[in-house]
């Protein structure tokens, strides 16, 4: 029997989730619930629609001369792809089986190390991983979860030498503060896996979405980072000689 997957939708011709040109496919279900979310539509475990392997990867051969001329491939978001790791790993094993480049955006909450994160890891060329704030209280408060099983798949990721890039989004009062940047810094230092640091500064782009759904957006009164905190935190890495750029 075909293992099926809920997914949210699909972008095509996707530019920031990965490098080169990117089929990505949003998977349903998450289990944060961060305050700043821009995909607040995907939380609903049950919400999204039913789909294959196999009609997911008809669609993206038909875009893989974009794909393989950008340098580009297929990258796995959400919601939280995790959460759906046997349909990710047969996805992932089938764009390999096809020579397409395989990206793992992941905000890292897991739950259990079972075999399938291997099976899932082992198919992934690079993992885009979310840390929100070192700091657990912060973290708590911008996304009503610990941040415990994220550090430990950081961790996992660095002891299996697994390619990642460190996402991490600038928001005002939460997160734009020096001292947040280096804690974030100190932490992936000795990590050789971590290639770099993408510094995504906050934005109210998901804003309608939870309106849509009737519920109060509590960041409203926030505004993107100027340009000149968004150097000030790239340079906490670069003067730890961590790559980072946004």
């Amino acid at each position: 029997m075909a293992i099926t997957g809920r997914v949210h939708s699909t972008e095509s011709f996707g530019t920031v989730d990965g490098p080169g040109i990117r089929f990505i496919t949003f998977m349903q279900g998450c289990l944060m619930r961060c305050q700043y979310c821009h995909n607040r539509d995907t939380w609903d475990l049950d919400g999204g629609k039913e789909v294959t392997v196999d009609e997911l990867m008809k669609q993206i051969i038909s875009y893989r001369p974009f794909l393989k001329a950008s340098g580009g491939g297929v990258t796995a978001s959400g919601g939280e792809a995790i959460l759906q790791a046997d349909f990710v790993a047969e996805l992932f094993k089938a764009c390999k089986a096809q020579g397409i480049h395989t990206c793992l955006d992941t905000n890292g909450f897991v739950r259990k190390y079972n075999p399938i994160i291997d099976v899932l890891l082992d198919n992934t060329d690079l993992v885009l991983l979310d840390i929100k704030q070192m700091n657990d209280a912060k973290h708590i408060d911008l996304t009503k979860v610990s941040n415990q099983r994220v550090l430990q798949f950081a961790e996992y990721l660095a002891k299996r030498n697994q390619k990642t890039w460190i996402r991490y989004v600038v928001v005002g009062g939460f997160t734009d503060d020096i001292a947040s940047a280096q804690k974030l810094a100190e932490f992936i230092k000795p990590m050789t896996n971590v290639e770099k640091v993408e510094l995504l500064p906050y934005h109210e782009l998901g804003k309608h979405k939870w309106e849509t759904l009737g519920e109060e957006y509590k960041l409203s009164h926030i505004s993107p980072p100027s340009r000149e905190t968004m150097e000030q935190i790239k340079q906490v890495f670069t003067d730890m000689g961590i790559k980072a750029g946004y």
